[in-house]
């Protein structure tokens, strides 16, 4: 902004220092807010409410695990190109990071990504996993066994529900295929949102639950 006071240019310049390292420090610490804050980082579609997932619950009728006999992960076919060279993997890795780049292959080579399952921050995209909240080998045993290929690969590449997220590599490997019965989030805060993201996705490709996993769901969801 223009200085338009008829103080003596001595003044001016004193002042205008001034200003500018006072500019550049408020500069610096909302940059630092940024890229540590986990509220401005991007995350997955927002699950159904708490109350909706209740409500679903409530017509849950639990039903035992089917066999995993005949999985493998090639029957859910993924990465899929989402768009160019981006692969679904790097299109989360960019959605749930902050100030990512990445390079001509969609790689990302730079930013930083707040894991919600365990509130770690990593700047490796090696160090990230892109969790599947519904596990495919959990999927397989709910239903999925009986799926068309691409069903299945809907389920594996799904960025309109809350069914990718990127966390943790090793959270996401000490999760493996359990279900909410057997594992959640370290971050108890996150719990709440996690049992809406599960429900919602069961909801919504029709996977059956056993009693196991609804009691859990239903005693997190009661907590919201």
């Amino acid at each position: 902004m223009a200085l338009t006071s008829t103080r003596t240019p001595l003044v001016y310049a004193r002042r205008t220092v001034r200003a500018g390292v006072l500019a550049s420090a408020v500069a610096l610490a909302s940059l630092t807010t940024l890229v540590n804050a986990p509220s401005a980082l991007a995350s997955p579609p927002a699950p159904i409410s708490a109350a909706a997932a209740r409500s679903y619950l409530a017509t849950v009728t639990p039903t035992t695990e089917g066999s995993l006999s005949g999985y493998s992960r090639t029957l859910f076919p993924h990465w899929g190109t989402v768009s160019g060279t981006c692969n679904t993997r790097e299109t989360v890795l960019k959605r749930d990071g902050v100030n990512v780049v990445t390079d001509s292959a969609c790689a990302a080579t730079g930013g930083s990504w707040y894991s919600e399952y365990d509130g770690a921050t990593w700047t490796a995209a090696s160090d990230v996993d892109i969790d599947h909240v519904v596990p495919l080998a959990e999927a397989w045993r709910s239903g999925a066994s009986s799926w068309t290929t691409e069903r299945r690969r809907q389920l594996a590449n799904d960025l309109t529900r809350p069914q990718l997220i990127a966390v943790t590599d090793n959270v996401n490997q000490a999760k493996g295929d359990l279900d909410p019965g057997k594992w959640l989030p370290s971050r108890t805060a996150y719990r709440c949102t996690y049992a809406r993201m599960w429900v919602e996705v069961k909801q919504y490709y029709g996977l059956t639950m056993d009693s196991g996993e609804k009691t859990a769901l239903v005693n997190v969801l009661n907590g919201c």
